[in-house]
């Protein structure tokens, strides 16, 4: 059997898994899959398999640049931006959910939309939902993007974007790219001004959500205002 005659057969034999099942088959089975549509020959198996060595999850490399995407070998630009659709779609799926429902009514929603958003993020970003006095989405906007472990945001920047959309309330969402969520005295500081800031124009902070690898932290679950 030449290569050619057996890698046909093991992409005929993954679809019909597929078919089957896509719950059974593992993460980089599934990218197998999606690559096919790139690669339309040859063994895309020891690229998934890179993928998911290069940066820790499905959700990782969906969430990479294309830049870092193409470090990868044999990952051409065509693979890369075909993987950000994927991502975006998925981010967009998210957002859609949010959308629709009061952000207070679907939280479960909105927290996994943060967590698709955010969790694989590999430097901080400071994002703000800014809400209508039906507490459904106006914008989700992102404020900052900084380093590794910081992205300065200023609390009046927050509330004057907020005056500009007529945005009555907000919730605050930021990643440590670290992986755990837990808030920093920085986070709890900056948000204590952003709260006080808000409250002499009537717009209030709902929330501070901090999204890690390892799950998301709520300000007001913890008790932290």
């Amino acid at each position: 059997m030449s290569i050619q005659t057996h890698q046909l057969g093991h992409r005929d034999r993954l679809r019909e898994r597929a078919l089957k099942s896509l719950d059974a088959l593992p993460d980089y089975e599934l990218l197998e899959l999606f690559l096919f549509r790139t690669y339309p020959r040859g063994d895309v198996k020891p690229i998934a398999k890179a993928l998911l060595t290069r940066f820790g999850s499905l959700g990782a490399v969906l969430a990479a640049s294309v830049e870092d995407l193409r470090i990868v070998p044999g990952v051409g630009e065509q693979a890369a931006l075909d993987l950000k659709l994927l991502g975006e779609t998925t981010l967009r799926v998210g957002r859609e959910a949010v959308r629709k429902r009061t952000v207070i009514g679907s939280w479960s929603a909105l927290l996994a939309y943060v967590k698709v958003a955010l969790a694989n993020e590999p430097r901080e970003q400071f994002r703000v939902l800014f809400l209508d006095h039906k507490n459904q989405l106006i914008l989700d906007e992102i404020q900052n993007r900084g380093t590794v472990d910081h992205a300065p945001v200023y609390a009046r920047e927050v509330v004057r974007r907020a005056l500009e959309l007529s945005s009555s309330a907000v919730i605050l969402v930021h990643n440590h790219p670290s992986g755990d969520p837990t808030p920093s005295a920085t986070d709890i500081d900056m948000t204590r001004q952003i709260i006080a800031a808000g409250k002499a124009l009537k717009i209030s902070v709902h929330d501070h959500l901090v999204v890690g690898r390892e799950g998301v932290a709520s300000f007001k679950a913890l008790g932290l205002f």
